[in-house]
């Protein structure tokens, strides 16, 4: 029997490579168990009682006792104890600089697909990292294949009931799953839902469609088979995001694909909302649903926001702009009827989104002395003229904005930036673009951060 400890690894183990490293603090909120405690950014937490947390999950776990003894590090080196009581149900208010904290868990698969394999040599080391991890799947949605799990790690996601999990299923037919993924263990993967289900665990999961290899039929059986595991008291399967292709200029030769166009776009539409009438009967919402490319591609409107229930998959780009959109009605309810001092503002977005977010730039220009221009571009920089926002580079906004009238600010979505650091997916910095363009760039985060900057 798997004798693995199921929230960490005990501190008198014998050393070996498996052994987590210690969790790095990276901010202590104030006011916070762990500011009491005297706890700084740099402090190494080695084991709570007596365990080493391998992750994020394992130190929410261990927190949870209402008796702590703490093993700390000071980053002068100095090993302190510390014994707390607490409530069961309070945190330690400590940040950490990462969530694994035994390494990353990553992809043995080969996609030809993958974005990763996609990009061009030489960029920062994080790029090029294949993450297929469970643990960070169930802390922040990432999906996974399944198909690297050992015994222990399927063992600590029923123990743990780490649920729901994301999972790229791309294919249900076991010798067609497993030529997407070229790996055989792939083809396990009708198995491995019935484990979910049967031990009442969850996921979310994702279709990419690559046209001519897993769509038409194919991808009508996927969801049929997905289905399957969607109904009952505690389903297995409680949504699918099906989504198109990303091809750019940097994938390898022979690969065997080709890209989404409208005509594709159109056919899968008509599929998949076909399903999802009889879906709506069997578990009251669509359950499965295309992501906003496919209507951008195929040059539709979105459907309704009803339709998209409480956007299950909104960040896996199904119902994202409609829900963007929704924001922005909200932001632009009340507004001036002029403004004190006259603005000129230009706002960068991705050509793909560009039809669908004019309507609301037209609503904001009637706003007296407020002269808003989107700047929908297409990606030179990855070969693609019609883009979603997040991918746009650095390269792509000085080239595709060079020699135009920008006015006196840029409006930035902040997804085009690496999560706090201003570097672009080219590894072009913030602060290099915003002096070759000769504006000032302002980051903007969501609609109502969009409309505050043209007001203020």
């Amino acid at each position: 029997m798997w004798l693995e400890p199921s929230s960490g690894i005990p501190l008198n183990s014998n050393p070996g490579a498996a052994t987590p490293q210690p969790a790095v603090v990276a901010s202590v909120e104030p006011g916070s168990i762990g500011a009491e405690l005297g706890f700084q950014a740099g402090d190494r937490l080695i084991a709570i009682n007596g365990m080493r947390p391998r992750d994020l999950i394992d130190l929410q776990m261990l927190c949870g006792e209402e008796e702590l003894l703490l093993e700390v590090e000071d980053p002068s080196g100095e090993i302190h104890r510390l014994e707390i009581e607490k409530d069961a149900d309070d945190g330690l208010g400590l940040g950490f600089t990462e969530a694994l904290f035994d390494g990353l868990r990553q992809c043995n698969n080969h996609c030809p697909f993958c974005f990763i394999d996609q990009q061009p040599p030489g960029r920062r080391h994080s790029l090029y990292l294949k993450d297929d991890d469970y643990r960070l799947s169930f802390l922040y949605g990432s999906y996974l294949t399944l198909t690297n799990l050992t015994a222990a790690d399927w063992q600590r996601i029923e123990e743990q009931r780490l649920s729901p999990l994301y999972v790229s299923v791309h294919a249900t037919e076991p010798a067609l799953r497993s030529r997407l993924l070229q790996n055989e263990r792939a083809g396990l993967l009708l198995e491995q839902l019935q484990w979910f289900q049967k031990r009442q665990l969850q996921i979310h999961a994702q279709v990419v469609v690559c046209p001519g290899i897993n769509d038409g039929e194919a991808l009508i059986t996927s969801l049929n088979d997905l289905a399957g595991f969607g109904a009952g008291d505690w389903p297995a399967v409680l949504s699918v995001a099906v989504v198109p292709v990303g091809l750019t200029r940097f994938r390898p030769d022979g690969d065997g694909l080709i890209p989404v166009d409208r005509p594709t776009a159109l056919q899968t539409i008509a599929a998949v909302e076909a399903l999802q009438a009889g879906f709506k009967k069997r578990f009251g919402n669509p359950w499965a649903w295309l992501s906003d490319e496919w209507y951008l591609m195929a040059g539709l409107p979105l459907p309704p926001r009803a339709s998209y229930a409480d956007f299950p998959q909104q960040e896996n780009g199904v119902g994202s702009i409609r829900a963007f959109l929704e924001e922005l009605d909200q932001a632009t309810k009340a507004l001036p009827k002029s403004l004190a001092t006259p603005k000129r503002i230009s706002w960068v977005v991705g050509r793909l989104v560009g039809e669908a977010l004019q309507p609301v730039v037209e609503r904001l220009k009637k706003v007296v002395g407020l002269d808003l221009q989107l700047q929908p571009l297409p990606s030179p920089y990855w070969g693609c003229d019609q883009v979603v926002t997040g991918l746009l580079t650095g390269s792509d906004l000085l080239e595709g904005l060079a020699d135009r009238d920008l006015g006196e600010l840029l409006l930035l979505p902040a997804v085009l930036l690496r999560q706090g650091d201003a570097v672009f997916l080219d590894d072009l910095r913030l602060e290099q673009v915003e002096k070759k363009l000769g504006v000032p760039i302002c980051v903007v985060g969501g609609a109502a951060e969009v409309v505050a900057a043209c007001l203020r």
